[in-house]
């Protein structure tokens, strides 16, 4: 195995732990747990977003985003990453529609692997970043993609847990 296929096997991991969630309905994929800000809903939308600007940034490719904006219906706030957001605007990302979730969140992943696939090891090392220290390459940037996604996939899985047991 190659580290590219290294990455394209990472990125697939959120997306296997997101289509086995238990099926939610409306309300638990938008319930806040402990008042937690950030619904199950959230997480997951939270997480294609991510990905996806990202990826942009990464490729120059357009945002996925431009082809679910209008089915999500989230207005401005759907354009945000989530980053930073305050319980008024996580609270804003009411989804209802779980394939939709899923499928946002398959779309880019899978796009991420698709990049990822035509990179080698020079495009891996190639410094991207350099206001932080360590400066950030390529390869480490689409680690830290995926990990924050597999992370608060890993939270969905486990408020919808809580939620169906």
């Amino acid at each position: 195995m190659n580290v590219t296929e290294l990455i394209q096997d990472m990125a697939s991991r959120p997306i296997a732990v997101a289509e086995q969630l238990p099926l939610l309905s409306a309300s638990q994929l938008n319930a806040h747990p402990g008042n937690h800000p950030n619904s199950i809903a959230w997480l997951l939308w939270h997480s294609g977003r991510e990905v996806d600007v990202q990826l942009s940034h990464l490729s120059g490719r357009p945002e996925l985003w431009t082809h679910y904006r209008d089915r999500f219906g989230l207005g401005e706030v759907g354009d945000t990453l989530g980053y930073g957001h305050d319980h008024r605007e996580a609270g804003a990302v009411v989804v209802n529609d779980q394939q939709l979730l899923t499928d946002y969140l398959r779309a880019t992943l899978e796009g991420l692997s698709d990049y990822a696939a035509g990179l080698d090891e020079e495009d891996l090392s190639e410094v991207i970043d350099s206001s932080w220290d360590p400066a950030v390459t390529r390869g480490v940037r689409l680690v830290s993609i995926i990990d924050d996604a597999a992370q608060h996939v890993g939270q969905a899985a486990y408020a919808a847990g809580m939620l169906t047991r």
